[in-house]
C-alpha cells in the first residue's frame, strides 16, 4: 500500500507532565461499544477536554493522558459523478482505494482519555470528559479509578 496520511493527534500527554502522580484523583473516559475512532476525532476531543481544564483548573492543575493511538489506515475508492461517469469508472473491481485516513480500534471498556486532577477540581475534570465524550462516534462513561474514598460519594 502506498504511504499513510499523518495523523492528526500527536500530543499525547497534557498538564503537569514533569509530575502526573502528585494527583490524588484519577478519572477516565471509556468507551461502551466496541468501534473505530478516527485521528480527526480524537484530536477533537483532546483539545475540547485540555481547553477546558486549563481555563478551570490552570496549565499545571491537571494532568491528562490519550490513551489510543490510530494504526488503522481507512481507504476509500473513489467513484467519478456526472454525465458519462459509467464509461470512466470501474465500479467495484479492483476496489482497494487509496488511504485516505487513520482510525484507532477501541474496545467496549476500553479507557480512551484519562485525567488525574486534585479533588476541588473533580468536577471540571468531569466536565472535561463529558465535553470529550461530545465529539467521538460512540457512547461513552466516565469512572473514578482513584481516589474514590476521599470524595466520599
Amino acid at each position: 500500500m502506498k504511504g499513510t496520511p499523518a495523523p492528526k493527534i500527536t500530543i499525547f500527554d497534557m498538564g503537569d507532565v514533569k509530575n502526573p502522580d502528585r494527583f490524588a484523583l484519577e478519572l477516565s473516559l471509556y468507551a461502551k461499544e466496541s468501534g473505530q475512532i478516527t485521528h480527526n476525532a480524537l484530536e477533537a476531543s483532546r483539545i475540547a477536554a485540555n481547553r477546558y481544564l486549563v481555563n478551570r483548573a490552570g496549565r499545571y492543575g491537571f494532568y491528562m493522558k490519550a490513551r489510543l493511538f490510530p494504526h488503522e489506515i481507512l481507504r476509500e475508492n473513489k467513484q467519478a459523478t456526472g454525465a458519462g461517469a459509467d464509461r470512466v469508472s470501474d465500479g467495484m473491481r479492483r476496489a482497494f482505494g487509496k488511504p485516505v485516513s487513520l482510525a484507532a480500534k477501541v474496545q467496549k471498556g476500553q479507557k480512551i482519555i484519562t485525567v488525574k486532577v486534585d479533588p476541588q477540581h473533580f468536577q471540571t475534570a468531569k466536565d472535561a470528559l463529558k465535553r470529550a465524550a461530545a465529539k467521538l462516534p460512540m457512547p461513552c462513561g466516565i469512572s473514578i479509578d482513584k481516589g474514590k474514598e476521599i470524595l466520599k460519594l
